[in-house]
């Protein structure tokens, strides 16, 4: 059988792109000018703007529910910065953070048979955790869908330390479990190109800045710096804020300053084929590919999400008792 899904905060289309083999998108909704750019190129199509502005009604009937909800109001950094800055963020954060509504009203307006949520992993403990109860008891109570989530790591997939937090839901109470990552995956050598343009490498000036700001950190006790990579493990969490000075993932070289990731071993480090096409500037790029999700990780769980459906194996009753009873 074939699925109809829409994909919503679609970014660059990354979980489309791991749920494509099962169906086909009917909708997909993407407020960034830069990424509807990258998604045009890819996908054909060009996503409508601004969610709050769409009318759930609107919106065609479908199957599967697919949405990469902004996680900066939950993010650790996203939190300082909102601290530091006196704003708000979690659902107070008003541009952001009350998106999640518009996810449930289309939930609420369309029943699709089933849910795939991606958010950063602190989504769970933000607000000592009393953001995630809001976020389970609408999608269980007043959604009435059976849900499932776990925080899962992309590094057995691609060569990254990525933990981000999924969220499954269906309309049946049907069991579900989400895929075995592999523990350790393919090296960070495996995703580079052999020949890198001169540019991505760093000026003396700013390795000189990035080599004292983390000295200077370090007499304070602190972690913060750049990070040199092995090229025989994996990277830190690639971000959005990559494009800046690309501190967090350095790429070491011999005789010389190292290297940022170019935007190509970017797409590769999240799980991209090479077939991707990369239309917009390096700083979009970087922020697009920092933005997204791992696709290999979202294809895993699509596929049991898939086999949950067409098994429709029921949960018994005590068995959903002990799901509740166990806040899963």
């Amino acid at each position: 059988m074939l699925y109809k899904f829409i994909d919503l905060f679609a970014g660059i289309g990354g979980i489309r792109l791991a749920f494509e083999e099962y169906g086909q998108c009917i909708f997909s909704c993407e407020w960034d000018v830069k990424a509807q750019e990258t998604y045009h190129a890819n996908f054909g199509e060009t996503p409508v703007g601004d969610i709050r502005t769409v009318d759930e009604k609107e919106i065609p009937n479908h199957d599967i529910l697919l949405a990469g909800f902004p996680c900066q109001p939950f993010s650790i950094a996203g939190v300082s910065k909102k601290n530091s800055l006196g704003r708000n963020h979690g659902f107070l954060d008003e541009t952001q953070g009350t998106l999640f509504f518009d996810i449930a009203r289309i939930i609420r307006e369309k029943h699709p048979q089933a849910f795939l949520l991606e958010n950063v992993k602190n989504l769970r403990s933000h607000d000592k955790g009393n953001t995630f109860k809001v976020i389970k008891n609408i999608l269980e109570n007043e959604l009435g869908y059976t849900v499932y989530d776990a925080v899962l790591n992309a590094k057995g997939l691609v060569p990254q330390n990525r933990e981000r937090i999924y969220i499954v839901g269906f309309k049946k109470p049907l069991k579900f479990e989400f895929p075995e990552i592999p523990k350790e995956g393919p090296p960070l050598r495996s995703i580079l190109e052999e020949n890198v343009e001169d540019k991505y490498t760093l000026s003396d000036k700013l390795w000189a800045y990035l080599q004292a700001y983390k000295e200077k950190h370090a007499k304070k006790g602190n972690g913060f710096g750049y990070g040199l990579a092995d090229l025989d493990s994996y990277s830190r969490t690639l971000s959005a804020r990559y494009y800046k000075d690309g501190s967090e993932i350095l790429i070491p070289q011999e005789g010389k300053n190292p290297r940022r990731l170019t935007p190509t071993e970017c797409a590769r480090l999240q799980g991209f084929p090479d077939t991707f096409k990369i239309v917009v500037s390096n700083t979009a790029a970087y922020k697009q590919f920092g933005n997204s999700v791992a696709v290999p990780v979202v294809r895993l769980i699509a596929e049991k999400m898939i086999q949950a459906i067409e098994s429709d194996d029921l949960l018994q009753v005590e068995e959903k008792r002990g799901m509740a009873h166990a806040g899963k």
